[in-house]
């Protein structure tokens, strides 16, 4: 089916030729934790996932509290369609306030559950997992470097 990019108007990109479901509306026109964090902060990772195939890109960032267990707070950005900024969006809000290894174990089919997304839409789904993970390892292995260790592996 035919897709648009994220368009000025968001309700332009949506209904054209596929019917969305109102989660992903939501998300898409009223998206949350939008922005970013300094990326040197030593308490902050970053994920930068991206499908080139189809343009989806998206960074996730998470700020984890001085115990190095919660995360405090989240930020995205994300480029392409729309069920990639909605997926961005859920996942930043699913794992604000959870701990570190817990927020591993959610899975791009929880996400993709959630939105209602189509099967040719699974990947923005995958792309928000992946992005919770290499936000992570960002983490850890920054802290691991600061404290002149190596990095867990998660």
């Amino acid at each position: 089916g035919y897709r648009t990019r994220r368009p000025v108007s968001p309700s332009i990109g949506f209904g054209r030729h596929r019917s969305y479901h109102e989660n992903v509306i939501d998300h898409f026109e009223n998206p949350r934790n939008v922005g970013s964090f300094d990326k040197d902060d030593l308490n902050v990772g970053t994920g930068l996932v991206g499908a080139p195939s189809c343009g989806d890109v998206m960074s996730l960032q998470i700020k984890v509290d001085d115990s190095g267990q919660f995360i405090t707070d989240t930020r995205f950005k994300s480029f392409g369609y729309g069920s990639a900024i909605a997926s961005s969006s859920v996942a930043s809000e699913w794992i604000k306030g959870k701990a570190i290894e817990e927020v591993l174990t959610i899975k791009n089919a929880e996400i993709a559950k959630h939105l209602h997304l189509p099967p040719v839409e699974l990947h923005c789904s995958m792309l928000a997992e992946d992005a919770i993970k290499s936000a992570v390892k960002n983490y850890k292995e920054k802290q691991a470097k600061a404290n002149g260790g190596a990095a867990k592996e998660t």
